[in-house]
Order: structure tokens, then C-alpha cells, then sequence
């Protein structure tokens, strides 16, 4: 269901001096992210299968691709949010005529709710990031770029549950590329990845307090987790403010708006400039997000620094 995004040469800045920077436009798939990717790869394979009616649990981006997707293949939806996903987020799932839950207080809770619900509803539950179809799905970017004939030699992406980290590096061993070292951001407050690996084992963050709450999975994925203990991964954090300033800095420089989730990413080259230092030809998923909007960007900019 996704559409090959545009390869776009990034603008200072986001490449420094001597680069040339890529960015992989994942904001303009359909959905607004790139979770069409693997959710919409794993809907129609239920689909496929039988089912009549999907469940999936998110902070916004693949319940609204859930909706989306379900709505394209002639199914019900029901998309179970935690309460931090904003009342604009969730009027645009139900406006796809999917029917909206509201669950707990972070993900992980809206997703245990969401399990029983599907189970209750004989429906089939698509999980929003620890799917190896979905995996599969995400991979599909890293495809589109060696297709394209684009040379890169670091991939930067935003870290939530593990899902997009998990289709880069599955795309770039597919692709021969298993060497390319891949950046790996998160907020400050939504790290689970982040303290997993200093804590050198899989934890459970007590809670998630970054505004980025699409990135707001309290424990990674196991899948993410594992491939980063075997594959070239950089795993770094930035602040709240540091993403947002990286957002509003992305819609005056290539007039596009994204999510802090996003920012997250895209501060890299702005805020640690010396871990792409040694790359001559970084590659940046930007991966989009329906939760932003021109009113959210000013709200997040006077935000307390």
C-alpha cells in the first residue's frame, strides 16, 4: 500500500560541511508516516488470512495507518490510544471510520487492552512494531534507496518500539550493506532502547515523559534490541526541545512539517554533529507523523526549555 517516497538531497542544516546528506521523505506516504510500510503490509496479509476486523494499539501514527489501511481493504477497525494521544490525533482515526479506544496512560497499557480486545472481538491484533512481516515492510525504504542508485554511509532514523530499526537493518543486510553503521535516536524520556543497551539487558522504562510519545514505547522490542548487540548501531538521545527546534528547522528549510518523534532524528546533524563527523554521506528517514500540526509546533516551541 506504501508509494515509493522522494530521495531529496538535505539542506543545511541537516548535512554539515563536506557531506552530502540524503533524506528519504517517509512523511509524504499517504498516512503521513512511514508506517504504511509495515502495517500496511501486515493488515492485508490478515486480511488475506481471514480476518474481518483488525485491532491495533498506538500512540497515533499506526493506529492511524491501521484505520487507513483497514478502510482501503473493506474491514472494521478498532485502534486502542493511551490518553497522552492528542484529541486531534484521535478524531483523525475516527474520522477514517475506525472506532477509537481510549486505555491507559502510556502504550504499553493501551496494548495489553488492546490484546483482550481483539481476543473478545475475534479479531486479528496488528502489533504497530514487533512483526517480522512488518519488519519486512519497513525494510522496503532501504530497497527504494539502493534502487535509486544513491551511495550512503550511515542511516539516521528515530528509535519508539523497534519497529523502523528493525526493517533498516533486516533492508541494508538484504541489500549487502550489513556494514553501514546506523544511528539510532531517541528523546530524552522515551529511551528505551537507549538504557537497554547500557544497562546491557531489556528494560522497562517506569514511565515515558518526552512529549515525542509516538516514540513513547516503555520497553523496545526484543527483535531491536538483539540486532543491536550484532550490527553497527549508534544508539544516541536528544532533548524534547532539541526535536522540536529540529522540527520547526525542517518546515522553514524544506517546508514540511513532522513530529518531534521525527526530530528526534533529524536534530542529529544539529545537535551531535561529531557523530556524523566521520561520514561523508549520511541517509536521514524522515519518517513523518500525523500528530503536528502548524498550532502543536508554535504550543511546542514556548514549551519550558
Amino acid at each position: 500500500m506504501h508509494v515509493n517516497t522522494p530521495l531529496i538531497p538535505a539542506l543545511p542544516p541537516f548535512t554539515l560541511p563536506g557531506q552530502q546528506a540524503w533524506l528519504k521523505m517517509d512523511a509524504l506516504q499517504p498516512v503521513g508516516s512511514f508506517k504504511l510500510r509495515g502495517v500496511g503490509r501486515l493488515c492485508a496479509a490478515q486480511v488475506a488470512a481471514g480476518a474481518r476486523a483488525i485491532v491495533c494499539a498506538s500512540g497515533g501514527n499506526a493506529g492511524y495507518t491501521a484505520a487507513w489501511a483497514a478502510r482501503r481493504l473493506g474491514v472494521k477497525a478498532h485502534i486502542v490510544v493511551p490518553q497522552t494521544t492528542s484529541a486531534q490525533v484521535r478524531e483523525a482515526i475516527a474520522a477514517l471510520g475506525a472506532q477509537v479506544h481510549v486505555h491507559g496512560s502510556v502504550w504499553d497499557e493501551a496494548h495489553a487492552h488492546a490484546v483482550q480486545l481483539a481476543e473478545d472481538l475475534g479479531a486479528a491484533y496488528v502489533h504497530p512494531f514487533d512483526d517480522p512481516l512488518l519488519w519486512d515492510g519497513h525494510a522496503t525504504l532501504i530497497d527504494e534507496v539502493v534502487a535509486a542508485g544513491v551511495s550512503f554511509d550511515c542511516v539516521v532514523l528515530a528509535v519508539g518500539g523497534g519497529g523502523l530499526l528493525a526493517g533498516v537493518i533486516e533492508g541494508l543486510r538484504r541489500n549487502g550493506l550489513a556494514h553501514v553503521p546506523v544511528i539510532a535516536a531517541e528523546t530524552e524520556g522515551a529511551a528505551s532502547l537507549h538504557e537497554s543497551l547500557l544497562a546491557g539487558e531489556r528494560i522497562t522504562l517506569p514511565a515515558i515523559t518526552s512529549i515525542a510519545s509516538s516514540l513513547g514505547a516503555k520497553r523496545v522490542a526484543q527483535q531491536a534490541f538483539e540486532l543491536c548487540l550484532n550490527a553497527p548501531v549508534q544508539s544516541v538521545t536528544v532533548t524534547d526541545a532539541q526535536a522540536v527546534d529540529a522540527c520547526l528547522a525542517f518546515a522553514d528549510v524544506h517546508r514540511v512539517l513532522v513530529e518531534p518523534a521525527c526530530g528526534a532524528a533529524l536534530a542529529v546533524p544539529m545537535v551531535l554533529p561529531e557523530v556524523l563527523a566521520e561520514f561523508k554521506a549520511p541517509l536521514i528517514e524522515v519518517c513523518g507523523g500525523v500528530g503536528v500540526s502548524l498550532d502543536r509546533l508554535s504550543a511546542w516551541k514556548t514549551m519550558p526549555r
